[in-house]
């Protein structure tokens, strides 16, 4: 059964973003709350210690930054304009903005954090999105992106986020990143619990979790890669500047002819100095 289960295709939609509002009731409800422990617990064991470091959330990220407000030195939540913004944190002032993912409003290396979802798998920019992402980053910064697995259950059924979109497999995302000047650095998975609301699959969830991550990896409900941004010297072309320095060597010009000898003396003195 597991089997052609694996071997089902799955039918995801379009590219394009599930609206924020109906994000915000799925995260209000059962299977949100579920969503939200088992990712933000993957999230944590990835990341322990944000102190002194800036995060930006881009996509629907507001769920999975709220642990790390009270520790990050600044923590933001971009969400793209066809997603559609809410206000973030829901207390307090708004750390949230609406953007064109292909164009975040950040100045360059600005953030030493990121994390992306529901954004990746939506997105009709994703080159952009991936190159604003490499721009913004510091040098020494990290990026984790968490999308749906395409050989996942959550990816097959469209009453979560996780079943809209693009789903990937983690060779999908890992060589996506790497076309992005990314340095895939860890890989994790999370929801390994089917996304049915039954009581006892929510209380055995934890166990479930622990179940799947052991010997389950490739059916998680979503892949999620840590990746480092890529730093390269700038080397130049050796050809070129071996041809641009010889511009530069001075050419010694011929020596006057002195105006009292004839052109036989001329040509006899020279050829002594050229000897």
């Amino acid at each position: 059964m597991s089997g052609a289960l694996a071997d089902a295709p799955v039918c995801y939609t379009a590219l394009m973003f599930v609206d924020a509002i109906d994000l915000r009731e799925f995260y209000d409800g059962t299977l949100g709350h579920l969503a939200r422990r088992m990712i933000r617990r993957r999230i944590r064991a990835l990341w322990p210690d944000l102190r002194g470091q800036s995060l930006l959330g881009l996509g629907y990220a507001g769920p999975y930054l709220r642990p790390f407000r009270g520790e990050a030195e600044r923590v933001i939540a971009f969400m793209p304009a066809q997603q559609g913004g809410l206000a973030w944190p829901p207390e307090g002032a708004n750390h949230a903005a609406l953007v064109d993912e292909g164009e975040l409003p950040l100045e360059d290396a600005s953030i030493d954090r990121i994390v992306l979802i529901h954004a990746l798998e939506g997105t009709e920019q994703r080159a952009a999105m991936m190159a604003e992402a490499w721009r913004v980053l510091a040098a020494n910064g990290r990026m984790l992106v968490v999308v749906p697995n395409r050989r996942g259950l959550w990816a097959r059924f469209d009453h979560t986020p996780f079943g809209h979109g693009q789903p990937y497999t983690t060779g999908q995302l890992s060589r996506l990143l790497r076309d992005g000047r990314f340095t895939p650095t860890r890989t994790e998975s999370a929801l390994f619990a089917p996304p049915y609301t039954s009581g006892l699959i929510i209380r055995s969830a934890p166990a479930i979790e622990q179940i799947g991550k052991r010997w389950f990896t490739t059916f998680a409900g979503v892949v999620m890669i840590e990746a480092q941004k890529q730093v390269y010297a700038v080397r130049r072309d050796r050809k070129r500047v071996l041809a641009r320095a010889r511009e530069l060597i001075p050419v010694p010009s011929p020596a006057p002819r002195p105006a009292h000898l004839g052109q036989d003396a001329y040509e006899h003195t020279t050829e002594i100095r050229k000897k």
